[in-house]
């Protein structure tokens, strides 16, 4: 895909992307991406979720970004969906063609998800604000979330008769645990950024929103400048698509740790480590991934049909 000479320029209305610093006239290492409906506290929209998913394909491929944050404008961070448009087209074509919906139908969320999940970029949440539903489910796949200790954080799904989306079933007991989560999704409760069933969730919780905004660029900027990016994505996706088993864990980790031992990022964190100076990672994942990466089968998706 075309990359564009500048995020700044891009057509978005309802998210916004920054550069750090945001004089910068070109793309730099680090670009803050902003939900930006604050009047309503960043309630999501189709056009939001398209907005987001071509975001996270443009980081994907720009090669001279190394890091992602992602914030709320205003006093929220997301809400979720916009309940005052509603789900009235969606319902409308289930009643039409309800198996062809059922079959072909991908939640919002879930793509948004995905597209982080794929991104190969280290993003790093900011959560200024309230969130809940999809603004709480889209935290999940990022690498870092940071929180204001004011944030309100709910998985509100039992109370709006619904059921979590975004993938969130994968991420949310992988990161908190099966009892906390099962706990969070039940009760549909709100809780504290602060609350002990949280701790898993979050590095850090802040004493403001500014507080996490800055302390979430900071994190970005040094995972920016030290290093490699190919070892980051890899590292993430050997915890997240792990083997069944400890014996096929050595297994996998024996094979990609001679493929990164070979990589020219390998070769320069060695060489500037001997050398004493800040090295200069330049590998990506299009040209650079590890000899057997990826190593799982994405089969369960063909033609836009999930082999369940």
């Amino acid at each position: 895909m075309a990359l564009p000479e500048s995020y700044h320029a891009l057509p978005f209305q309802e998210i916004a992307i920054s550069h750090v610093p945001p004089t910068s006239p070109i793309p730099t290492s680090v670009v803050l991406l902003t939900l930006n409906r604050p009047q309503r506290l960043n309630a999501v929209t189709e056009q939001m979720i398209e907005e987001l998913v071509t975001a996270y394909e443009y980081f994907k491929a720009d090669d001279r970004i190394k890091a992602v944050v992602v914030t709320g404008a205003g006093k929220g961070f997301c809400v979720g969906a916009d309940l005052e448009i509603g789900f009235g087209g969606m319902l409308q074509k289930l009643k039409e063609n309800p198996s062809k919906m059922t079959d072909q139908y991908r939640d919002g969320g879930g793509r948004v998800a995905l597209a982080m999940h794929n991104c190969h970029k280290p993003i790093i949440m900011a959560i200024n604000g309230p969130t809940a539903g999809f603004g709480t489910t889209m935290t999940l796949p990022a690498t870092v979330r940071v929180a204001s200790a004011d944030a309100k954080i709910s998985f509100i799904f039992s109370r709006r008769g619904l059921v979590m989306e975004a993938c969130s079933s994968y991420f949310l007991p992988r990161l908190v645990g099966l009892s906390r989560a099962l706990h969070l999704v039940t009760t549909g409760e709100t809780y504290e950024a602060s609350d002990p069933l949280l701790n898993q969730l979050f590095s850090e919780v802040l004493p403001s929103p500014e507080k996490a905004v800055e302390r979430a660029l900071h994190i970005a900027a040094d995972i920016a400048k030290y290093t490699s990016t190919v070892s980051t994505a890899v590292m993430r996706d050997m915890m997240y698509r792990s083997p069944s088993s400890v014996e096929e864990a050595h297994l996998l980790d024996s094979k990609i740790f001679l493929g990164m031992l070979m990589s020219k990022d390998s070769q320069e964190g060695i060489k500037s480590f001997v050398q004493k100076r800040e090295p200069e990672f330049k590998g990506s994942m299009a040209c650079d991934a590890p000899h057997g990466w990826p190593w799982w089968d994405a089969s369960h998706m063909e033609g836009g049909k999930a082999k369940l």
